[in-house]
């Protein structure tokens, strides 16, 4: 039989093929625990970031681990309670013994973990709420909690925009107008590059920083407009209303009464 006929073509095109799926398929399965640690680092960098507890221009992405582990705890809260939950019913709550198992993402697809939004509650469009929020405390080099970072999500133009946004402890009173947003970063958006992925511009972030979450009556002001004038509000990014409209939702919802409202409130009070 010629070399070049039909029958070893294919013989040759199938070996490539089945030596091709099973160095795909070991790479995968070989570099799956990397791939976790690096999602795991990839997140306690961004906890870190809004809290004002890495620079990139000072740390380097290898200190993570040692920064999170000196600076932050994590803390399991009920999103309609506001209640802390016991670490002795992790198992019964979130069907994991430690809080750092705890696939937050996950639960939003799980029916025990998480409930659908009804229309007019979701304003920021993300159709389904887990029950269970893991909240960060952040140390200061004084070793004071001094920032606590609440994960956030929201729909823009073209993506759910993923991030966390952090709140100043020093500024939290009984007054709730007091409290003032201290950091905010985002590490997932598939927004329109030069305009609503600018979300992510680090001189636009910046404009959050010192700005006010609440009136003296409780109720959600902070917001993102064109030509701000007062404390509560961020200047909206050129060319980009959809996405700005949807980070001041998603603000509304994520500190509002079905996001963090109850569990900030506890905190005001103690």
């Amino acid at each position: 039989m010629p070399r070049d006929s039909f029958v070893n073509t294919f013989k040759v095109a199938l070996l490539l093929c089945l030596g091709c799926s099973l160095l795909v398929s070991a790479a995968a399965i070989g570099l799956r625990d990397q791939q976790k640690f690096n999602k795991l680092r990839e997140q306690q960098k961004n906890i870190l970031v809004a809290a004002g507890a890495f620079d990139p221009e000072v740390n380097s992405v290898s200190e993570v681990p040692k920064l999170f582990e000196e600076k932050v705890e994590v803390k399991l809260i009920d999103l309609d309670t506001g209640e802390v939950v016991p670490s002795e019913q992790y198992s019964e709550t979130i069907m994991v013994e430690n809080v750092s198992e705890y696939d937050q993402r996950r639960a939003t697809t799980n029916s025990k973990l998480s409930y659908e939004i009804p229309g007019e509650e979701d304003i920021a469009n993300i159709k389904t709420r887990e029950n269970y929020s893991q909240v960060y405390f952040v140390k200061n080099d004084e070793g004071k909690q001094s920032r606590l970072v609440l994960p956030i999500r929201g729909y823009g133009l073209w993506s759910i925009l993923r991030g966390f946004i952090s709140v100043d402890l020093t500024t939290l009173s009984d007054d709730p107008s007091t409290l003032e947003v201290a950091g905010l970063t985002y590490y997932e958006q598939a927004e329109t590059p030069g305009l609503g992925g600018e979300v992510d511009n680090p001189s636009w972030k910046a404009l959050w920083q010192g700005k006010h979450i609440y009136d003296s009556d409780g109720n959600v002001e902070l917001d993102v407009v064109k030509q701000p004038n007062s404390d509560y509000e961020v200047d909206a990014l050129a060319g980009a209303t959809i996405t700005s409209n949807g980070v001041a939702n998603m603000m509304s919802y994520w500190f509002g009464e079905n996001g963090f409202g109850p569990y900030l409130k506890q905190q005001m009070k103690q």
